[in-house]
Order: structure tokens, then sequence, then C-alpha cells
């Protein structure tokens, strides 16, 4: 079954009560600085790390406050929730801990880890459909045909309460904080935090700024904004698939609106970046919708506004993804480039360009050398070579050795 009954924005009293709820469940997760970050920025910079909150994600907060206000009837009823990844955990966590039935729709392409650790918190998963979307309709026909609880990712006030303690925590680490940046999805975690932070702010006379980051190819919230109401946009594919909501909560967006003083996005090519920063400087794993916060200082979309917070939501990512998007982050970096140079077919070519690399301290990873292909004249080949480099300086000091002893090299999209 779903909420009938009209829904309330929580106060601060709300989180309070939710921090007292959660306290036995959900851990206090470490604040750490990040001197490469504060450089960037021009003020100092802290990461709350709930990446290392238990299930990997701030939702366990939410799920077991929202479980926690359920009757024994509604407990016995079990409950049910659709999701890709945190939410499902999250609830699948909250649920056993409270000994409540749990039935969690996913699509039917969720990552492995994902699925076998939402199985692992006791939740019966069932494969439906291949979008979010698809199970999303199955998990609600199935409260509507068995009476169980449907517990919503972000819209609904006892979930906004419970990621809210997220700002209290946030306050009680760095109290003279001054900004905090925030990923954004359905709205959630943000309300929660804007709610906490600006309450506490007023209680202490003081102000303290809100930043909303999200992916620019699932960005909902500005063109919402500027209708003036929540708005189903058209997403694209994104790294940051855990943010990419295409229509904000009902319930999240007037505290949004009201309370959060800014909404930036980011390229998936700045995630990248950041994943790469994360684990090479602060040698944490974050999920790319975990570190959109990150992305948009290194990317300049945050400005300094002093003392700063960043929120790492999450760091639930399947190790061949985590692949994928290092490799990608390494080519954002100019520190992995492809290259193509056509040579005439002759012997030592290859030995030729070999040194001139070597000589510049980059290093070969790949070579594709093939006289098959269009464009191709007689006696020619394309040779295709994957290159690292040290970043920008150095790929292009590379390039230009090439240049001056006659090869012609050009630039490949990896």
């Amino acid at each position: 079954m779903t909420d009938t009954t009209t829904p309330l924005i929580p106060t601060l009293d709300d989180i309070e009560q939710a921090r007292v709820t959660i306290a036995g469940v959900a851990r206090v997760t470490p604040m750490e600085t990040s001197q490469f970050l504060a450089e960037v920025l021009g003020s100092p910079v802290h990461l709350k790390c709930e990446n290392l909150q238990r299930t990997g994600a701030y939702k366990v907060r939410g799920a077991y406050n929202r479980l926690s206000t359920l009757t024994p009837e509604q407990r016995a009823a079990g409950v049910v929730a659709a999701s890709a990844g945190n939410h499902a955990q999250g609830v699948a966590l909250a649920a056993r801990e409270l000994g409540i039935p749990a039935t969690i729709f996913t699509p039917v392409g969720v990552a492995l880890p994902k699925l076998q650790a939402t199985r692992h918190y006791g939740a019966e998963v069932v494969l439906r459909g291949h979008s979010v979307e698809e199970a999303l309709s199955a998990a609600k026909d199935f409260a509507a045909r068995t009476g169980a609880v449907f517990i919503p990712p972000f819209d609904h006030p006892a979930v906004i309460a419970g990621q809210g303690t997220l700002g209290l925590e946030i306050l009680d680490q760095v109290p003279d904080a001054d900004t905090v940046v925030v990923p954004i999805g359905g709205g959630g975690v943000i309300a929660g935090i804007a709610l906490a932070v600006k309450g506490v702010a007023e209680r202490l006379g003081r102000t303290i700024r809100v930043i909303g980051v999200q992916a620019e190819n699932a960005a909902a919230y500005p063109s919402s904004l500027e209708a003036g109401e929540p708005v189903t946009v058209s997403t694209r594919p994104t790294i940051a698939d855990g943010i990419a909501v295409a229509r904000p909560g009902d319930l999240n967006f007037p505290i949004i609106r009201d309370l959060v003083d800014e909404i930036v996005t980011v390229s998936d090519d700045d995630v990248a970046r950041s994943l790469l920063v994360l684990l090479e400087r602060a040698k944490l794993v974050v999920e790319p919708a975990g570190a959109v916060g990150v992305a948009a200082i290194m990317s300049g979309a945050v400005r300094d506004t002093g003392r700063t917070v960043v929120l790492l939501s999450g760091g639930n990512i399947d190790p061949l993804m985590m692949e994928r998007v290092i490799t990608r982050g390494l080519v954002a970096a100019s520190r992995y480039i492809g290259i193509r140079i056509m040579l005439p077919d002759r012997p030592g070519q290859l030995a030729r360009v070999s040194q001139v690399i070597s000589d510049a301290g980059a290093n070969v990873v790949e070579v594709l050398h093939t006289r098959h292909g269009q464009g191709l004249v007689i006696n020619e080949v394309a040779l295709d070579l994957s290159i690292e480099a040290r970043g920008p300086e150095h790929a292009q000091d590379v390039i230009h050795r090439l240049r001056e002893v006659g090869f012609q090299p050009e630039l490949l999209e990896h």
C-alpha cells in the first residue's frame, strides 16, 4: 500500500528525533580534509565520508527512520521498494534490523555486487523490467496487491528527516562550515541537509550556504525551478546513474526551492576526474553519483565561499564500472591518450616512433599496426597507439616531439 496522508515538511525537531531513532543502526561517518581540493577552491575543504556508511551509502538513514514509523500491522504486511542500487540496500538492511519482511524490485541489468548485497541483507529480490521505472511500477503493483508498504527513495517526510541527520553530523564535525555541497537526484538528502543546517544556523544567528550538484545529463532541478514546479526531463546516459532522476520529488522540490542557494551541473568527464583524484589523493573509493560535489569544485562550478564540506554520498561502484571510469578519468586528465600515425610501409618505422615516445618519457600500453582500413593507400600503414602520459603538458610534449621528426600524429577519441 502507499501513503494517502498529506505529506508534511519535516522540522528541525523531526530531524533531531530521527538522529535518536537511527543511532543504533547508522554510523557517524568520518570527516576528512583535502589539501588538494583546498588549493583548488581557495578555502578549507572537508569530505563527509558517507561512502563508508553501512550499505555503502546514506540511504539507510532515511529507510530506517521511515520503517521505524510503521505500525505493527504495517510491519507484519512487509515493505516493498524499487531500486537499482543504494535505496535497495538501505531498505533491506533497515527491514532486517527491524524484523520486517522486505521485497525489492530491481531492473534485470542490476549490477551483480548490488544484487548480492541486497539479498545478503535478507530482502527478497525480484528482477523486473529493464529500467528503474519498470521496476517501480512493478513494486507499486505489488504493494496494491499484497498490502505491503511502499517505501519511496526520497519523497517522504520520514525519509527526508532521516537523511537530514547528515546535516546535524556535518555541523557537529565542522561547526564553522560556511558551505555544504550535496549531490542531487530526487532531492531527499539535500532537502534533509538543508533543513538541518539552515535550522541550526538560524538558531545560532549565522548563515550557511547549501549548494546542490546534478549530472548535466540528468538535471531535472534547473528546469523545474525555472518552471516553478516539478517537471519531467529527458535524461541521457550518465556514469552518475545513482542521481539520474527525471523528476524532482513533490515534497523535496519546495524545500530545495526555498532553502538551497545554488544548483550547478557537472559533466561525466568532470566526475571521472574527481573519482581519480579521490582514489589517488584521498584513498577513498566513491561511486560516480557520490563524487559530483568534488567534480563541481574541480571544474570551477562551485566558487570559494569559505570553509566547505562536500558530501561523498556513496561508495557502491561495480569493479568493472570502476575500471571504465578510471580509464575515462585518465583520458580526461590527458594521462592516457590515443594517437594515430600514418606511416610508409617499410621496416623500422614502428621502432622510430617507439624511440621518440620513449625519449619523451612516455609509455606505450597498446599498439595496433594495420595495412587494412579505409583511407589507406598502397604501401601505407596506420599505427594506433595508446600512451600513458603525466598530464596535458607531457602529452603535448610527446606529440610535439613526434611532429619535430616528421610524423603527423592525430589524437583519437577513447
